[in-house]
């Protein structure tokens, strides 16, 4: 197009100037003021073409607000949400125990991601670590600008700082369920500290770190882009909201953790049962409130992607709760609350990383297997296990986080109503998509978290466990960590 319009540009110069050969009338620096022209016009539309392949990033004041919104939601998925559902599946005399430790967690994670968690998860360094270029937040300034999934369009990079915060913080909560009832408060604290950092951000940078859509603007480009990215996002595992790096992370840190810290007293043996049901439904409730955050503010951008998440985390939980509510009415001869709410969870948890990938029709269909999958967890495969698991957190979470990854890679497929991947060099949907290839691709990306996440927690159980020790004495335990670790009690009658 450059050369037709540089070439008209000099054929007209030309046309005009045909007369002078027989009048001799153009001068030699009328002739240099034409070529000049040219030369401009050429240069005009280099220019122009350069703007169209690169539009500038700026920030939708729509988005930067949705994010805001986002990003408090998924702050009260931990607290209060995680806090009350753990709190209420305890017995009464570690209820404060659990919000302690979610509430400590919370706060902990917040500000280990500001000083450093954000700079090794979100810059370029390599496949598995970030740099730490943005330690502390350094450079980050009000007008600095994150990318979001759509070229020239970008946010406040601070409130996608926040926004990623509370995934993580939220993740490391997660794990206190597997041992709630008998770690001791310290153990706790510096556990987190330690599997944060070397399994927490490698994996968020592994999964979802990229240098941003406007890096792709040729073939050429698009291969030196994908080469900075993250080890699991070059091999194109699809992750939109955390399956990998939140659920299946968490849940396998948990369950070693549950083998590290041991039973319970009296597990198998003594009653316990949860304390306050309503306490948990109330917990189960908020978790499902915020998670539309989590997941449609995934999208980025409030758009319609965002509202493809936003509907699949409406339908799936609630098809995940009646199905594991029908199984367990048709088992047990009677509907449990604690089936549906967990149920839900279930649901939530198996749709997180397909969200913004399936259709309605395929999260609907992953929600039914969902609540049969996570029903299995909990009851079948935690005998297998042998583990005190106690608020079933691996049941929950690991199982429907990996059968939630596996089946993005089926659902996401366009002859399934999903959206298929999308290319970012043509600026629209990959031309093909393999179900088998892609669901090979799932599998890699749970395989590496599995084999990353249980290697750190493994040597992090065992440091803590040689210094400080992990469990707290058996008349602690027996009295309740409430009034043995903290020195309250959750209710005083």
């Amino acid at each position: 197009m450059k050369k037709i319009l540089a070439s008209l540009a000099l054929f007209s110069a030309m046309w005009v100037a045909a007369p002078s050969f027989a009048a001799d009338a153009i001068t030699a620096s009328a002739a240099s003021a034409t070529m000049e022209a040219v030369v401009e016009v050429a240069v005009s539309v280099q220019n122009t073409a350069a703007a169209i392949a690169a539009p500038v990033m700026t920030v939708n004041k729509g988005d930067n607000s949705w994010l805001f919104v986002a990003t408090a939601l998924v702050i009260l998925m931990s607290i209060p949400g995680l806090a009350l559902f753990y709190g209420g599946l305890v017995r009464s005399k570690n209820m404060l125990s659990v919000l302690m430790q979610v509430f400590s967690i919370f706060s902990l994670i917040s500000v280990l991601w500001v000083i450093y968690g954000y700079s090794l998860a979100f810059t370029e360094g390599n496949a598995f670590f970030g740099s730490t270029s943005k330690i502390l937040l350094k450079g980050v300034t009000p007008d600095s600008i994150a990318a979001t999934f759509n070229k020239g369009i970008g946010i406040s990079e601070l409130i996608y700082i926040a926004f990623q915060g509370a995934f993580a913080a939220i993740t490391c909560g997660l794990i206190v369920g597997s041992f709630a009832e008998r770690i001791k408060f310290s153990a706790l604290l510096v556990f987190c500290v330690l599997w944060f950092t070397f399994s927490y951000l490698p994996i968020a940078h592994m999964v979802w770190y990229w240098a941003g859509p406007d890096a792709y603007t040729s073939a050429a480009a698009a291969t030196a882009a994908a080469a900075t990215a993250g080890f699991l996002f070059q091999d194109g595992a699809l992750d939109f909201a955390g399956g990998t790096v939140v659920h299946i992370n968490a849940a396998v840190a948990g369950l070693i953790g549950s083998y590290f810290v041991g039973k319970r007293i009296g597990y198998g043996r003594d009653p316990m049962t949860p304390h306050s049901l309503t306490m948990t439904m109330i917990g189960a409730s908020l978790l499902w409130f915020g998670w539309f955050g989590f997941n449609a503010g995934s999208a980025l951008e409030a758009n319609g992607t965002a509202a493809l998440a936003f509907v699949n985390t409406w339908v799936a939980p609630a098809a995940a709760a009646m199905t594991w509510l029908l199984i367990e009415w048709l088992w047990k001869g009677k509907p449990s609350l604690l089936g549906a709410a967990s149920g839900a969870v279930s649901g939530l948890v198996v749709i997180t990383p397909a969200a913004g990938f399936v259709g309605v029709g395929g999260g609907l269909v992953m929600g039914v297997i969902a609540g049969a999958a996570g029903l299995w967890g909990v009851h079948g495969l935690k005998r297998l296990l042998g583990a005190d698991d106690s608020l079933d957190v691996f049941g929950v979470h690991g199982v429907c986080g990996i059968v939630g990854a596996i089946l993005t890679g089926v659902f996401a497929s366009p002859d399934l109503g999903g959206t298929g991947v999308w290319d970012y060099v043509s600026n629209g949907v990959a031309a093909s998509y393999s179900i088998i290839d892609q669901v090979k691709i799932q599998a890699l990306g749970v395989l590496v978290t599995i084999a990353w996440s249980g290697t750190v927690a493994v040597v992090a159980y065992k440091l803590v466990d040689i210094t400080i020790g992990l469990r707290v004495k058996e008349d602690e335990e027996r009295e309740g960590l409430d009034v043995s670790s903290h020195g309250e009690k959750a209710y005083n009658n």
